[in-house]
């Protein structure tokens, strides 16, 4: 061990009548602490937020459309033999996607969804998440309705009540144009966990939505479901060319770009501000430091005077900053990696004790926090960190380093 390194550690303990300088090291210390803690378990939270609405919103969804011009595909079986030989591919199933109202008790607004349900089981996860019926009870010309838990609800209908879907395009008669409407039985019900599908989403069969959209045998485009959903952007780029004119592919970073960079935003905005927290101890190790350098100016004289060069001084302050700073920001490491990796623990334990919860269902997309660690945000706070703290020791070492021995050594 070099003596600077042996200097810069002791320095960091307080003795005597330099036990102030302890206090502010130990303040820094734990601010930073507080700040990598904080950066860790929020990072990590805002990741399993994503990742989990990602998931859920991907359930309904699909990872790519392949849409026909006008919202009309001719030959949809020829298109989804083509996607469906592309690789990374899984899965391709064609659907119906249009506007209605659905009148039972009340009147609601409906996204009627048209599907084939073999199918449609290989491209969504909707079959998981049935409370009541299944997609299989969806026959061709039985004019059966599978409802969001939410819209079922709102329009007081259980499984085995009528429902009418009421199309915006209406009949042409010399009376005027009447609205053109049919009447569905729920066959099931399901919760997706998705207000936007539970609220509004109501499955039909395939060709019951041709007939009550008057789409002959066209489709509204196909939907695929791929090995990666990461993968969906380029995927979709390489199948574009290749297929007919008219159609064109759309991937899920497109069709819901607007609610994933809000959440990118929110979460380089939450780093910035929780990073404050960190600068903030950062500083506080710039006080540490111009204290330590008064009231060791005539410990630096002596070393300086036995022929310890300039530089020399400066590494023992950096020693003794970036000690600070590196055992602030291993005690945050510790304490977020154990706080992310046990929320789901810590959070209801927290709802019981202040009696209030933290994500109400009718509010926030889901009900529990998840939490994913990911080994790139845990390496930025921590080189954030500690890049802040080497930044902090600069300007007192070098203001030891040009401490005048005759002058310091005057009055001792």
């Amino acid at each position: 061990m070099s003596f600077e390194t042996m200097v810069g550690l002791r320095y960091t303990r307080a003795k005597r009548r330099e036990r102030f300088v302890g206090v502010n090291s130990a303040v820094s210390m734990i601010g930073i602490a507080l700040g990598v803690w904080a950066l860790i378990v929020i990072m990590s939270v805002m990741n399993g937020l994503q990742n989990e609405i990602r998931t859920r919103i991907l359930g309904v969804a699909s990872h790519i459309q392949l849409l026909g011009e006008g919202g009309r595909l001719a030959d949809w079986r020829a298109v989804a033999t083509l996607a469906a030989a592309q690789p990374r591919v899984l899965a391709a199933a064609p659907f119906v996607d249009e506007q209605a109202m659905a009148s039972a008790r009340v009147v609601r607004p409906a996204q009627v969804r048209g599907v084939l349900p073999a199918e449609e089981a290989r491209v969504a996860d909707l079959g998981r998440h049935m409370r009541a019926g299944s997609l299989d009870d969806l026959r061709p010309g039985a004019f059966r309705v599978v409802l969001g838990e939410d819209l079922a609800r709102s329009l007081g209908v259980f499984r085995g009540d009528k429902v009418a879907l009421i199309a915006p395009q209406g009949t042409v008669t010399p009376a005027g144009v009447i609205p053109r409407l049919k009447q569905f039985t729920v066959a099931g019900v399901f919760s997706a966990g998705m207000p936007e599908a539970d609220t509004r989403l109501a499955l039909i069969h395939l060709a019951d939505a041709q007939v009550l959209y008057r789409m002959g045998e066209d489709v509204t485009g196909v939907r695929l479901k791929l090995d990666d959903l990461f993968a969906a952007r380029a995927v979709a780029g390489g199948l574009q060319p290749k297929l007919p004119p008219g159609v064109r592919a759309v991937d899920w970073t497109q069709t819901h770009a607007a609610f994933f960079h809000a959440v990118e935003v929110e979460k380089r905005v939450m780093f910035i501000i929780l990073g404050l927290i960190v600068l903030v101890a950062a500083i506080n190790i710039v006080s540490t430091l111009v204290v330590a350098v008064a009231d060791k100016q005539s410990d630096i004289a002596i070393l300086r005077t036995v022929g310890a060069a300039p530089s020399s001084i400066v590494r023992i302050f950096v020693v003794q900053g970036m000690v600070i700073g590196a055992i602030g920001t291993l005690a945050g490491l510790v304490g977020g990696l154990l706080t992310a990796a046990n929320i789901d623990v810590i959070v209801p334990a927290i709802e019981r004790a202040f009696r209030f919860q933290i994500l109400a269902r009718d509010v926030y997309l889901i009900p529990e926090l998840p939490s994913q660690i990911q080994a790139g945000d845990v390496a930025a706070v921590v080189l954030m960190a500690l890049a802040l703290s080497l930044l902090a020791t600069i300007w007192p070492s070098l203001r030891a380093a040009r401490v005048n021995p005759a002058e310091a050594l005057r009055y001792e």
